[in-house]
Formats: C-alpha cells, sequence, structure tokens
C-alpha cells in the first residue's frame, strides 16, 4: 500500500499540471467488510480507501480523478494453493464450489470466485476517458459480497441516510 501512494504523491501533481490523469488505488471488498480472520488485511484495505478519498479532495478540479477497486475474493496462485490444502485430490472446479459453500464468500451473488480479467475489466474503464466523471469512489468488483445497497456514506450526503 505504501508503495501504491508514494508513487501516487509523486506522479499526481504532474498530472494535475496537464489537467488529466487517473489515479486508481487496488483495494479490496475487505475495507468495507473486514472478516475476522484478516483484520490486519482489512484495516488496511480500509486506510487505502481513506488515502484516496483525501487525495481525491486535493485534486478536485484538476482533472485527474482518484478512485479505488474494490476485488472480492478472487482466483490467485495462492488461492489455488490454498484450495489444495483445503481439498486435496478434488479438481480446481470442486475445490472453489466447496470453499464458496464453506466459507464468507458464500454471500457473493456471483457464486463464483472473481478472476482477474474481471478486475482488470473494472480498472480498464476507470482508467478510460468514458470515466471522466468518477472520481472518489470505491467500485466494488466483488459479485455481490457486500451486502448493502450503499455500502458507505458519502460524507455530507443527505440523501445517503
Amino acid at each position: 500500500m505504501l508503495c501504491g501512494v508514494r508513487l501516487a504523491r509523486h506522479y499526481a501533481p504532474r498530472m494535475a499540471g496537464r489537467g488529466w490523469g487517473r489515479v486508481i488505488f487496488v483495494s479490496s471488498e475487505a475495507g468495507v467488510q473486514p472478516s475476522t480472520g484478516m483484520v490486519h488485511y482489512g484495516m488496511a484495505k480500509t486506510a487505502q480507501l481513506a488515502v484516496s478519498r483525501g487525495m481525491a479532495r486535493e485534486l478536485a478540479g484538476s482533472g485527474v480523478t482518484v478512485n479505488c477497486v474494490l476485488p472480492g475474493p478472487t482466483v490467485s496462485g495462492r488461492v489455488l494453493a490454498m484450495f489444495d490444502e483445503l481439498h486435496p485430490g478434488l479438481d480446481p472446479a470442486e475445490q472453489e464450489r466447496r470453499y464458496l459453500a464453506e466459507n464468507r464468500a458464500a454471500a457473493s451473488l456471483l457464486k463464483w470466485l472473481i478472476r482477474r480479467h474481471e478486475v482488470a475489466s473494472m480498472i480498464t474503464y476507470v482508467a478510460s476517458e468514458q470515466a471522466s466523471a468518477t472520481t472518489d469512489r470505491a467500485l466494488g468488483a466483488y459479485g455481490g459480497l457486500v451486502p448493502t445497497i450503499v455500502p458507505w456514506r458519502a460524507s455530507g450526503s443527505p440523501y445517503l441516510h
């Protein structure tokens, strides 16, 4: 996380000087819904959301947008290794099915773990010109895992009580 903050602080003034830029942090749904087994991870991801919000306010009106993408549980090499430890001898599809049935990811509305290309698609959008009016947002790529309509309240927004 610290490297991302340092990079953003280094490049954001240059982007603002050009009148255009994108700062994108990759946080996690654990930043708004920390799990009891990984409180330290949730805390770091919540801090990333705070940094993003502060930076977005600092760059207001500069043409630079600042957002966070919040992936949910995502298939990776480490996740596949964990599956092999939890459910040895089963094929990967069955390992994923069992993991979903037995863990907090069971709340996913997709009923599958997120794939890296799905997170990349969200990042591609946020980095694009099409996202020019999207700033100061935490955008979920978590398959409905966070069980709320509005997972956080924008400061000073009277219509989001």
